[in-house]
């Protein structure tokens, strides 16, 4: 509990076995968590049977994969029925440190943000913790596209590690975005379409042979996914289209 306030961290995860224990490990020793929800998005190795034993933890497997998107889909409903008041996303690869979680937790449960993200960019923490060169270069320019597009100034939308309040997951229209990995990006821009403010914590960040990661085909295809979320907000703010991801009463 964080003020009164149940805390709940979600961890989509797929063959996570190699770094689970140890993300889990430093997330319980925050002081803070109330209860861990793994959701196994069918993964090939032990996932599931590791995460089943651990304390406090409640453990969710997918017959078959859905994909990132639809694994947050499933953690976030899961978080809500378990009546959490803070949700906050941790990535079971151990690429961001759970060391965070109080401050991310403090700042939603203050009612000072619904919504804060952990920055790999604020404090140029991004190349120092290992980003390669070109996902760095193409994280800059997507963030300055899509700042212009959703008229905020987010230092960058492509982190993994965020917190929410309860009001504004109950809020957002989820099911109505991808089960691909531009769920995030599209998740980011409903939260401003409602009007809400997103603050940003900076937060180092590591790369290694067992952190997740996703490929160049892939990565183009989430980069034009993020400029087509972008020019939906827009049009849909000008009222010349109509989208089920930003419905009218969001305006």
């Amino acid at each position: 509990m964080y003020r009164d306030k149940k805390v709940v961290v979600v961890m989509p995860a797929y063959n996570a076995s190699k770094t689970l224990r140890r993300t889990y490990d430093e997330v319980m020793e925050q002081g803070v968590v109330d209860l861990v929800i793994v959701v196994d998005d069918a993964s090939r190795d032990d996932t599931a049977s590791i995460a089943k034993v651990l304390p406090k933890t409640k453990v969710f497997t997918h017959p078959k994969n859905l994909g990132y998107g639809g694994n947050q889909k499933t953690c976030y409903r899961l978080a809500l029925e378990e009546g959490a008041d803070i949700v906050i996303m941790v990535h079971p690869d151990y690429q961001y440190t759970p060391k965070l979680i109080p401050a991310l937790a403090s700042m939603i449960a203050n009612d000072l943000y619904g919504c804060v993200l952990g920055s790999r960019i604020l404090g140029g923490y991004a190349l120092q913790g290992g980003m390669p060169l070109w996902k760095y270069i193409a994280n800059r320019f997507l963030t300055f596209a899509e700042n212009v597009l959703l008229g905020a100034k987010l230092s960058e939308y492509h982190t993994g590690y965020r917190a929410f309040s309860r009001q504004i997951l109950e809020k957002l229209p989820l099911q109505e975005n991808s089960d691909d990995f531009v769920f995030d990006n599209q998740m980011l821009a409903q939260i401003l379409w409602f009007g809400n403010v997103i603050a940003e914590v900076s937060c180092p960040t590591k790369y290694f042979p067992e952190a997740s990661s996703i490929n160049l085909r892939r990565s183009i295809k989430y980069g034009f996914g993020c400029l087509g979320t972008g020019l939906k907000f827009r049009l849909s703010k000008m009222g010349l289209m109509k989208s089920r991801m930003f419905p009218a009463h969001g305006k």
